[in-house]
């Protein structure tokens, strides 16, 4: 069974860093791309950023330039360091790995979320 299992959630002033951890673990054989979606009170799940297998990366134009994305792909495991944090970037994070092959097939995970709060 493959679970993804996000850390390091939690309350941080303005201006301040968070770092995200999310582990996948299972029999998987490989992932495409790992990333990390948010979803803001009352607002739609939108694409924080992703890397592929191959380091490739994307960002959303918010966050460019305060948040990277790094990647461990012996250990199955996305961080997301953000840096310069603004009241806005205040979410539930989720985890994601696409085209992930295990055992029994090849899908898409999300991790249950962990809540950044930024106060102003």
């Amino acid at each position: 069974q493959v679970q993804l299992v996000e850390s390091g959630g939690g309350l941080v002033q303005a201006g301040g860093s968070l770092r995200l951890s999310c582990a996948a673990s299972g029999t998987i054989f490989s992932i495409n791309a790992m990333g990390w979606y948010r979803q803001a009170p009352g607002k739609q799940r939108e694409l924080v950023g992703k890397i592929t297998s191959g380091g490739n990366l994307y960002y959303t134009d918010s966050v460019k330039g305060r948040f990277t994305i790094s990647r461990d792909n012996a250990e199955n495991t996305v961080y997301l360091q953000m840096n310069s944090l603004k009241p806005e970037d205040t979410a539930v994070y989720y985890c994601y790995a696409g085209g992930l092959s295990y055992n029994l097939g090849t899908m898409d995970y999300w991790g249950k979320g962990t809540l950044v709060t930024v106060s102003s």
